[in-house]
This record gives structure tokens, C-alpha cells and sequence, in this order.
């Protein structure tokens, strides 16, 4: 497919699936039930962790987490009690377990007795002239495991560059925060971290499309891949990259391109 071919065909597809109506079936539905900023924060920052599997079993579980903080996260992250501890006691969703959570829920709580907004976890590793959100998920993760406490099984669930991984859940946490058009799906909300500085998203469904629209060589699904495919749709809009996340997913997963 030649360039512009290519470039059409992908921004069909941005604007037919960043629409409202994407909402309701995607885990970004879960920061969407809320509208203080803080609310939405810690809604998407869970979705995303548990966004791997189907994803009715992921909204739905993420509807039931939420339901255990009295769906009013920030002020249940803030002020648990030990008898709030023992409700959630068995949860478990997938590898995810009360150990992890929390873990989460102790940092978060330490993050938020500190700064307003978790924007904050990830944009005070970040330089201006960083081409790319790599050292933010960094020193994300190295702030969440840094004290000695920590249980290291919790370490999995966190994903960091430094071990190549390709940080999918994060990655999409991210383009929910930072990404602002006028479609309503995106929140927006953080300003200290660029769009043109988001990494794309990708998994095996979009790998699989983005090999056959010849976005990407790599065959590994890694950071070098992520990094590669963003660095591609980087050349179709600078300002904008991740945007066709949405197009990519859309063809891979609705579609099945």
C-alpha cells in the first residue's frame, strides 16, 4: 500500500473507532464512571493492569475492584482501614491477588498524601527533550518497587523498558491520561507528559496488522517493537502517533485484519 493510500485507510479507521460508542465495550469504560480527575486516575491505572484476556471478564473484574474501594477510589486510597483491607482480602483476578493490590494501593496512598495527581509517578523522570516516554516508565516502576518491603511477586504485574518488555497496559494507561481530541474517549487530563512522546500500545493483534500494513519488521512483540511501530506512525502524524492505536486495535481485534 503506498503512503498516502496507507495514511487514508489508517485515519478512516481512527475516526470510525474513536468514537463514544467505543466506551462502553473497552476497559477505558471503567475511569469513564467518574469525574474527579483523581477518580479517573486510579480507575484507568487498575483497568489497564488488569487488561489482558477478554475483555467483558476485564471490565467486569474492574467493576468489581471498583466496587471494593465503595467506587470512590481516590478516597478510599487515601483513607482504607484494616477492616477495608480485610473486605478485599480474596479478590483475585487472573495472577492478581490481595498481596498485589495491596502493595498498589500503599504506594498509591503514599503518592497521593504527596501530589495531587499521579502524573506526577511518571513525569518527574521525564526530560522535555526526551523523544519518547521511556525513562517515565522507568522511574516508574524503580519508585514503586523501591522500598525494601515490597513483595517482589507484585514485580510482574508493573512492566518496565528495562526488561524489554513492550509495557501494552501502560502504555495504554498513558494515551488515556495524555491523549486530548475532541472525540470524548481520551481523557486528556495530564499536561506534563506530550502526545508526540506516547509509545503505542501493541500486542500480538496489533503486531499481526501492523506486519501486514508493513508498519513493522520486527517479529518479537517487545519494546524494540513498540518503539519501531511508533516511530512509523510517528511519520504520519508527529504531533499525534498513538491515535492510530485505535486503528490498529479496531483492525485487529473487531475487524480481525
Amino acid at each position: 500500500m503506498d503512503p498516502h493510500r496507507l495514511r487514508a485507510f489508517l485515519e478512516e479507521r481512527v475516526e470510525r473507532y474513536n468514537q463514544i460508542d467505543f466506551i462502553e465495550d473497552d476497559p477505558i469504560c471503567i475511569p469513564h464512571q467518574y469525574s474527579l480527575q483523581q477518580d479517573q486516575e486510579i480507575a484507568g491505572f487498575f483497568a489497564a493492569l488488569f487488561a489482558w484476556g477478554h475483555r467483558t471478564i476485564i471490565i467486569n473484574k474492574s467493576k468489581e475492584w471498583m466496587k471494593l474501594m465503595d467506587n470512590a477510589p481516590y478516597d478510599f486510597v487515601l483513607n482504607h482501614t484494616e477492616s477495608d483491607l480485610q473486605a478485599i482480602d480474596k479478590f483475585v483476578h487472573r495472577t492478581f491477588n490481595s498481596t498485589d493490590l495491596f502493595w498498589l494501593l500503599h504506594q498509591l496512598q503514599q503518592h497521593y498524601q504527596r501530589y495531587n495527581s499521579l502524573e506526577v509517578a511518571f513525569s518527574k523522570y521525564l526530560q522535555k527533550s526526551d523523544p519518547h516516554i521511556e525513562s517515565a516508565l522507568i522511574g516508574f516502576k524503580r519508585w514503586m518497587f523501591a522500598h525494601e518491603d515490597h513483595p517482589p511477586r507484585t514485580k510482574k504485574h508493573i512492566s518496565s523498558p528495562e526488561t524489554n518488555s513492550h509495557c501494552k497496559r501502560l502504555n495504554m494507561f498513558l494515551r488515556w491520561m495524555v491523549r486530548k481530541d475532541k472525540k470524548g474517549v481520551d481523557f486528556g487530563i495530564w499536561k506534563q507528559i506530550q502526545p508526540a512522546q506516547l509509545i503505542c500500545p501493541i500486542d500480538v493483534h496489533v503486531a499481526r496488522v501492523a506486519h501486514r500494513l508493513q508498519l513493522l519488521n520486527r517479529k518479537q512483540v517487545d519494546w524494540k517493537a513498540a518503539l519501531e511501530l511508533t516511530d512509523f506512525l510517528r511519520k504520519l502524524d508527529p504531533k499525534d502517533p498513538v491515535k492510530y492505536d485505535f486503528a490498529l486495535f479496531g483492525l485487529g481485534v473487531v475487524e480481525k485484519y
